[in-house]
């Protein structure tokens, strides 16, 4: 909201120039203020700004103060009187016009946020340099919302008419329909699920149609044949020094001036060796094994083929060249303190993930317990010691039930068994019984009296599976088994339930 506020105070300003300041916040603050912020002061509930009960609401007065508030609000933030049929409203006039003066100054730190490229720490040359190509999470409404604005203010964002978003727009033709995109039968305009298609999330893996690999294709590679000159060029004038760069090239390095580059170069061979590779911003595109000299005569060339190109002339004895170089170096220093800023904030950032990280497993370690405490009481409280006729100074016995498998499928339990007919179930007895750990049932299954597995059931894990849903799980990777009346089965037989 911020940037829209920026972008479109810049642009007013651009467009009525002789407009006052405080004519164009009038507009900033009827986005920001009435557009953004008056809708969540009148109606706080339809915005989840605050908490009501089940089935309650704001009462008539109460949305009615919120109401002289917000208009209290509206006209403090257009420097907007009471008059008229609003007269006795006259006393506060002198505190809405106070009231302007913060606002003013609100709306105008508002607007006061830096450019995309400062932002994101971006420029021209970025996509040359980025080893990875940029993935982007964007939803199919989106997609589509996109491709609709950039077609109807085409001419707008792209007047020239040698402009690439044209090739692109036309080869992308006609906006699609979210059916098309995700490659599935078209749907009636009211069919609910088109709107809930439209809300799937994809994620796009961005490429330059424009990037065509090859020498041969001179205009794609001299964006990277200009930054490889300005770092070769910014490597020579360290070493020496000279009133314009065509006396620098002209004039032959001294010998102390090739041995003091040499020297830095093999430090920063030694440096770039302890780097390590995931914190590589670029691969090298400059050849340091190469002499002062021959880092020179590389750059002699590299400039004529520049020029061939149009991109820096030879006539002001390339100044603008070693301006775009002085003010990458003066870039690089702002953005070099940005990333101390950020690090810092990282570091914060990092330290108060840690402090969260224990504060769950804290409470992770504490509903464990309160989980087992659970199951224990649930296990005290059962029929799991009990056996009729057992004296009471005795100690129980745990008890086993034995079903068959047509008897639990009469139950609903069983659902099937590969490869196995349902006159055969009589021949297959399962036994449940309660293990050692609360919570936790041993499961065996016999064929014919025939003991074939053994296995272990998680009384916690039916509970989660009832939990997301899910209706049928597999016993022993043949028996389908209904969750909940299996749920319901050791409730009742084990927990008295």
């Amino acid at each position: 909201m911020r940037f829209i506020s920026k972008v479109l105070k810049d642009t007013l300003h651009e467009k009525f120039p002789d407009a006052t300041e405080d004519e164009l916040l009038k507009i900033v603050g009827n986005l920001l203020y009435y557009r953004y912020m008056n809708p969540a002061i009148v109606a706080p509930d339809a915005f989840d700004i605050i908490e009501l009960s089940a089935g309650g609401q704001l009462t008539t007065d109460q949305r009615r103060n919120l109401g002289s508030i917000a208009k209290m609000l509206q006209h403090a933030a257009s420097n907007k009187m009471f008059l008229g049929d609003n007269a006795h409203l006259n006393p506060i006039n002198q505190y809405l016009s106070n009231s302007y003066q913060k606002f003013r100054r609100f709306l105008l730190a508002a607007c006061d946020v830096p450019s995309l490229e400062d932002k994101f720490n971006v420029d021209q040359y970025s996509d040359l340099v980025t080893l990875q190509k940029p993935v982007i999470y964007i939803s199919i409404g989106e997609v589509i919302n996109t491709h609709t604005l950039l077609l109807d203010h085409q001419d707008a964002i792209a007047p020239e008419h040698n402009d690439p978003i044209h090739e692109l727009l036309e080869d992308l033709g006609e906006v699609p329909t979210v059916e098309s995109l995700i490659g599935e039968n078209p749907l009636p305009p009211d069919d609910p699920n088109k709107e809930l298609m439209g809300k799937t999330e994809v994620s796009l893996t961005l490429a330059n149609k424009f990037d065509v690999p090859g020498e041969a294709n001179a205009e794609v590679d001299a964006k990277t044949l200009l930054l490889n000159t300005k770092r070769l060029i910014v490597d020579v004038i360290r070493f020496q020094p000279g009133d314009t760069l065509t006396e620098i090239l002209e004039s032959t390095a001294s010998p102390e001036q090739e041995l003091e580059y040499q020297r830095a170069m093999q430090r920063r061979a030694i440096r770039d060796a302890k780097t390590p590779e995931k914190m590589k911003q670029a691969k090298p595109v400059v050849d340091d094994s190469l002499t002062l000299q021959g880092k020179k005569d590389k750059i002699r060339s590299n400039l004529q083929r520049l020029s061939e190109l149009g991109k820096v002339h030879p006539e002001n004895r390339y100044q603008d060249l070693i301006n775009d170089v002085a003010k990458d170096i003066r870039n690089q220093r702002r953005y070099r303190q940005r990333r101390k800023a950020e690090l810092v904030k990282l570091q914060q950032t990092n330290t108060a993930l840690n402090s969260k990280t224990k504060f769950f497993n804290v409470q992770i370690d504490y509903y464990n317990q309160y989980i087992r405490t659970c199951m224990d009481n649930l296990a005290t409280k059962g029929k799991l010691s009990k056996k009729p006729g057992d004296n009471k100074g005795k100690k129980s016995k745990q008890v086993s039930m034995k079903y068959t498998a047509s008897r639990l499928h009469e139950k609903g339990v069983l659902i099937e068994i590969e490869d196995l007919q349902t006159n055969q179930f009589k021949n297959v007895i399962f036994e449940i019984s309660p293990s050692e750990t609360v919570g936790v049932f041993d499961v065996k299954a016999k064929l014919m009296g025939v003991h074939l597995e053994t296995l272990q059931l998680q009384y916690q894990d039916l509970l989660q599976l009832q939990y997301e849903g899910v209706a049928v799980m597999k016993l022993f990777d043949k028996a389908t088994i209904n969750v909940n009346l299996l749920i319901f089965l050791l409730n009742k037989k084990f927990y008295g339930k």
